[in-house]
């Protein structure tokens, strides 16, 4: 399970609005942010995390972690999802939502983000990175097609082919090395004379007999038809070319891996930035903002570490909370987390928000959802108002074995989901409505499929072709909450933006259940569709659909598919851009 639905689901509670009031709000739930909560947290003060993607961060792509003091081995993912619990345990408040701007000229600040306003004390920005281009010849031409940023998202695409990857940091070392369980070979391409981080980092990728290291090397062109076919690289010391051909009808990968860009697009005319776009701090973490710090990955740094991070936003939220304390004797307000609200008077006029009650899961001895998993899911199915039905379209694939178990599963746990089985021409029994989208016509390549319908039949257009696990998990549950209502809120232009789409538009989204990135696409393609009957959102497990896959030339996910071919796009979409790109 990729993030905790609870959470998700939290990020939908439409009672949340702009009087909602924090002492501080940490935008990014990385490491850095997260690290920040638990001491904010622990120091009683009310804390939101906003996290516009998966709690954790970049890290949680990594297999295997070995140099975090304390901890002789782990997983970026079993390091974050413990971080986490401790900031909900201390009381952080943890929401899925997209900062959208910042009003920060008054003591009280202002957060806008996709499930509303949030107003502050003190804001923390751990915005993290993201995957920089090089902008070598070839590479936007051939980005999803060949070219990839993300091995673990991706790596599954070039399974039997020859990769190259282009960097020497880190991430190059690690990831060639998890790139050999599905590549023939590997090539490091890189400008320096040797690895740029510690010798321990390199010694997996050195001893692998299935990677080649290529210093001093930088790539010329990337060439070829629909699919890459030719690369050619050059020694920049001896000048010498190498021209790589792809065997006859094949194709080859191309990894980019060469470090971050930090995203600090958003605030980048409110606090004072780097020539690199790095964010400007002092030595007590502040920004040239009054009340405004950083931590993490986007500030100026020599070491991008868990260890730097973690030791940032310590060093931030410590001296943050003098300033929440000022604030606070300055104001006279007290912010209240909910919990403690219920127990006592207001100390100040701020609206408080209603938290629903989870009642105790029917079943909680499921072979396919934990304990934990159970109660997070009962957060989301206590905030649903209608009944939905899920009706499912299997062939004769052990899959279809597997998804029907997985809904049936699911179903035991909520009164308000039930399973249909339709038959393998894509007809329901009597007692079911005609779907109303656009294109309810089956055809065998989309089986396994599992529709989510209202409780009389209807089609909502959302549906899953495959088992929505793994990353996937939480971008299904959300589909079901959307379709039943109240749904995630939304801007009331956005969904107004929505509700005006009025050509019949097919969306169809590739995925990878190990990909970080798809849930942001799914979750923006379904909640349109959830909302337009003239749209479809459709979302395949790409490892069991290789027809879709091959007809579009994917070797990259997120892949969005509009109206049959008329548009593909890849990479991590919000609603907004998913509007963009439909309109």
């Amino acid at each position: 399970m990729t993030q905790s639905p609870a959470s998700a689901a939290a990020a939908t509670d439409a009672t949340l609005d702009k009087h909602n009031m924090y002492d501080a709000i940490i935008v990014g739930g990385g490491v850095a942010g997260l690290t920040a909560a638990i001491y904010l947290a622990r120091a009683r003060y009310r804390v939101l995390v906003i996290e516009k993607d998966e709690f954790g961060g970049q890290i949680n792509i990594t297999e295997e972690v070995v140099n975090y003091p304390g901890i002789a081995r782990t997983s970026g993912r079993a390091l974050t999802k413990t971080m986490r619990e401790q900031a909900e345990a201390f009381g952080a408040e943890l929401k899925l939502a997209q900062a959208t701007g910042f009003t920060v000229d008054d003591d009280i600040k202002v957060v806008h983000t996709t499930a509303g306003d949030f107003s502050c004390f003190g804001i923390l920005l751990a915005l993290g990175s993201k995957p920089r281009e090089i902008g070598f010849p070839g590479e936007s031409q051939f980005k999803g097609h060949g070219v990839a940023y993300c091995a673990t998202c991706d790596g599954e695409f070039f399974t039997g082919k020859d990769v190259f990857v282009i960097g020497g940091g880190f991430a190059a070392a690690e990831e060639s090395v998890f790139l050999t369980k599905y590549a023939k070979h590997v090539h490091i391409l890189m400008i320096t004379d040797d690895f740029t981080c510690a010798e321990a980092s390199t010694q997996a990728a050195r001893a692998n007999k299935n990677i080649t290291i290529h210093t001093n090397t930088e790539v010329v062109e990337l060439t070829g038809n629909s699919m890459p076919r030719a690369l050619t690289y050059r020694n920049m010391k001896t000048g010498e070319l190498t021209h790589y051909h792809a065997p006859e009808g094949d194709t080859f990968g191309v990894f980019v891996l060469a470090g971050y860009t930090p995203a600090t697009g958003l605030i980048k005319d409110i606090v004072e930035l780097d020539q690199q776009g790095n964010i400007i701090t002092n030595k007590q973490c502040q920004t040239s903002a009054p009340g405004i710090f950083a931590a993490g990955d986007v500030c100026v740094k020599d070491l991008r570490q868990i260890t730097t991070a973690v030791g940032e936003a310590a060093s931030a939220a410590t001296h943050m909370e003098h300033h929440l304390a000022a604030m606070q004797h300055k104001t006279g307000i007290i912010p209240q987390h909910p919990a403690q609200a219920a127990n006592q008077p207001q100390t100040s006029a701020t609206e408080k928000p209603h938290v629903a009650t989870a009642p105790t899961a029917s079943n909680t001895s499921s072979t396919l959802f934990s304990a934990d998993m159970i109660a997070q899911l009962n957060a989301v199915f206590a905030r649903m108002e209608n009944p939905v039905v899920l009706k499912l379209e299997l062939d004769d694939r052990p899959i279809s074995a597997e998804l029907e178990a997985y809904c049936s599963e699911l179903a035991s746990l909520s009164d308000k989901i039930s399973v249909e089985r339709m038959s393998t021409q894509g007809t329901t029994s009597p007692h079911t409505s005609p779907s109303t989208h656009t294109d309810s016509t089956h055809h065998d390549t989309d089986t396994p499929c599992v529709r989510i319908c209202t409780a009389e039949g209807t089609d909502s257009g959302l549906a899953f072709h495959g088992v929505p696990g793994g990353h996937e998990f939480t971008p299904f549950v959300l589909g079901i909450y959307n379709v039943s209502g109240p749904g995630q809120p939304l801007p009331d232009a956005t969904r107004l933006a929505i509700q005006e789409l009025a050509a019949s538009t097919k969306i169809q989204v590739l995925t990878s259940l190990t990909c970080t990135m798809c849930p942001d696409t799914v979750t923006a393609a379904q909640r349109i569709a959830s909302l337009n009957p003239n749209v479809t959102a459709h979302v395949y497990d790409a490892g069991h659909f290789p027809e879709l896959k091959n007809r579009y030339n994917v070797m990259s996910v997120p892949c969005i598919i509009i109206n049959d071919g008329e548009k593909v796009e890849f990479g991590r979409k919000t609603i907004d851009e998913m509007l963009a790109l439909i309109k």
